[in-house]
This record gives structure tokens, C-alpha cells and sequence, in this order.
């Protein structure tokens, strides 16, 4: 058996609930299928109190086998290093040193949700609580257990970033542990699994249509394409949300609402409205990625020229009032 400890740190417990969501099939029967043992669990778990303090210092110290170690939610560092904002219960020890001492027992370390992998949103603004990631500081490799942390396997912390991360995104990582078959080339430079992150949430997403001839919107109830005015930066962000949908049908632009980059370090503080576009001389700042600005105006230009009539209406429209054409099929004789 594949045995897995889960601890939830400064965070909301959305990853969790988000876990709770995975279907065909359902979270304990996929980690039953896979082999994988729940030693703990916070919220899924009958055991408390002496048991898990007592669980807790048997895979410290060896006693037990511990394969993958799951925290949720930053680690909570404050005030002033000292990891006392957040003591777990029955004890005199903060959970920044339970973290520590169990990642180095750990074959495989796992930072489930943004605020794990970065700090996210618990780090935002002032940071009284010195909320961090676990081998990351936002942008900056460090974090809890440092840069140079090399758990046995994969040679880094597995960081399933997004807010929260997909079900999938989670099972299919501690899946492919159980196998032995994460290893560091899996992972992409910021150590989110590649399986996702070699995705932009821009692929399938269904206003693309929208997209290619920059017919925007302008109002949140508006069909048209999110990006020019509406702050969407789906194709700067990695993740495959519009590829594998959320509860088998959804996405945030799918559901009309822009895409944030929940999968990045640092999305909480954008430097501006979430919903808004930030624009330089009318020309969106945050470009699409792997495109120079230049193209991006003269594609711009030719696009907006050649919008056809049906799209120019739909995209101000909260449902669509122009449908395609029919097209007679050409038979051949």
C-alpha cells in the first residue's frame, strides 16, 4: 500500500471540498483502485486527538512508512519566524515543524492549492501570518522547507497549483506516485505536474470563436470574447480547465467569468481589478503568451476588419440572436 498523510495548513479547505467533487470514479474508490492507504485526513478521517499526535510521531520517527505527504494551505511562518500563529492541537509544536519533520520522512511531498505551492491567496496583501508555499515564497524558490528540499522521489515538491486545483489534477498526481512514474521531468519549471500545466486554459475554451476576430465583451452577461476588456488572461495561464471540465460541464469562462491564472504565483495581487483589462496606448498589457506585441496589433487590426456581422451581435448579447448560415452540402456528381 501506498500510504498517504493529509494536513491542512493557513488556507480556506476549498482544495478539499474541491477533492470531494471527483467523480467516475469517486475519491475513496480511486484511491482504493490505486492503492492508496488515507492515514489521515482533517475532514475525511474518524481519528482525533491522541491518535493523530500519536500517528504523527510514529511517522516521525521512522515507526511508519509515509509515501506522500499532502499539506493544504500555506504554511504559516508568523509572527516573526516563529511558526506560533498555528500550533497544532495538543501540542506545543507549530505545524511549520510538523511539516518540516514529516517532509523528511515523506517519499514524495505534495503543496495541494496555490497557498500551498506559493503562498496565494492567505499570503496576499501585508502578510502578518508570513504565509508561505512549501518550496516556494510566491515567485521565489524558498519557502517553508527551502529551495533545496529533495524528498526521495520526483527531487522537488510536487506543487498542484490552482484555487482551488481540479480533483483530477490531484488524484491523477498521487496516482502516478503510486506507480512510481512522477518523476522531476513530469513536473514544469515551478514544479506544477505537466500532465495540466502544459496546457493553457485557453485551449477549448468556446469563446474562442470571439477570439480569433477580437469581438469582445463588455459586460459580464456578454458571449463575446473576455480577454480585450474584461481582464481574462486564459492565454497566459496553464492549466487544462476548458479541456477537462469542472463537475463534468464547467469552467470559469465557461460560466462567464474571466480566468484569473489561479495556477501561477502571485495571481492574488494582479496590480489591478480582476475583472478589468489593464491596457497600455489601448493595447492590453498582459499579451498572450509566446506572442510579440507587434503581431498581436497587426493580427488585431486584420481580425476586427473581417469580424463577421453574426459575432459582432452575439458578442454584446447574453445568448445568441444571430445563428450561422446554413450552407447547401456540395454533392459530388
Amino acid at each position: 500500500m501506498f500510504n498517504l498523510l493529509w494536513l491542512q495548513s493557513g488556507g480556506c479547505g476549498g482544495c478539499s471540498m474541491s477533492l470531494l467533487n471527483a467523480e467516475s470514479p469517486d475519491l475513496l474508490t480511486a484511491l482504493e483502485v490505486a492503492g492508496i492507504n488515507l492515514l489521515w485526513h482533517p475532514a475525511l478521517s474518524e481519528a482525533t486527538g491522541s491518535e493523530v499526535r500519536t500517528l504523527l510521531q510514529a511517522l516521525v520517527d521512522g515507526e511508519q512508512r509515509l509515501d506522500a505527504l499532502c499539506i493544504e494551505g500555506a504554511v504559516v511562518c508568523g509572527p516573526d519566524g516563529s511558526g506560533l500563529f498555528h500550533v497544532l492541537s495538543g501540542t506545543d509544536t507549530p505545524m511549520r515543524d510538523w511539516i518540516v519533520r514529516l517532509a523528511a520522512r515523506a517519499r514524495y511531498v505534495f503543496a495541494v492549492g496555490s497557498c500551498a505551492s506559493f503562498g496565494g491567496v492567505s499570503s496576499a496583501g501585508a502578510n502578518p501570518g508570513e504565509m508561505r508555499g512549501l518550496q516556494f515564497d510566491g515567485q521565489q524558490p524558498g519557502g517553508a522547507l527551502g529551495a533545496g528540499f529533495e524528498p526521495a522521489a520526483a527531487g522537488r515538491v510536487v506543487n498542484i497549483a490552482g484555487c482551488p486545483p481540479h480533483p483530477n489534477w490531484v488524484l491523477e498526481a498521487l496516482m502516478s506516485a503510486a506507480l512510481g512514474e512522477l518523476q522531476a521531468e513530469a513536473l514544469d519549471e515551478l514544479g506544477r505536474p505537466r500532465f495540466y500545466a502544459d496546457h493553457l486554459v485557453h485551449h477549448g475554451c468556446p469563446r474562442n470563436e470571439f477570439y480569433e476576430y477580437k469581438a469582445s465583451a463588455s459586460r459580464a452577461s456578454d458571449g463575446g470574447c473576455l480577454m480585450e476588456h474584461m481582464g481574462c488572461v486564459a492565454t497566459q495561464a496553464h492549466g487544462d480547465c476548458n479541456i477537462r471540465l469542472w463537475n463534468g460541464e464547467g469552467s470559469c469562462t465557461r460560466g462567464g467569468y474571466a480566468c484569473i491564472n489561479c495556477t501561477a504565483p502571485e495571481f492574488e495581487e494582479p496590480g489591478h481589478s480582476y475583472l478589468q483589462t489593464p491596457k497600455l496606448a489601448g493595447i492590453p498589457v498582459g499579451l498572450p503568451t509566446d506572442m510579440p506585441k507587434a503581431w498581436f496589433v497587426a493580427l488585431s487590426s486584420l481580425s476586427k476588419a473581417a469580424t463577421p456581422e453574426r459575432l459582432k451581435v452575439n458578442a454584446h448579447s447574453d445568448h445568441i440572436k444571430v445563428a450561422p448560415k446554413i450552407h447547401p452540402v456540395n454533392k459530388k456528381r
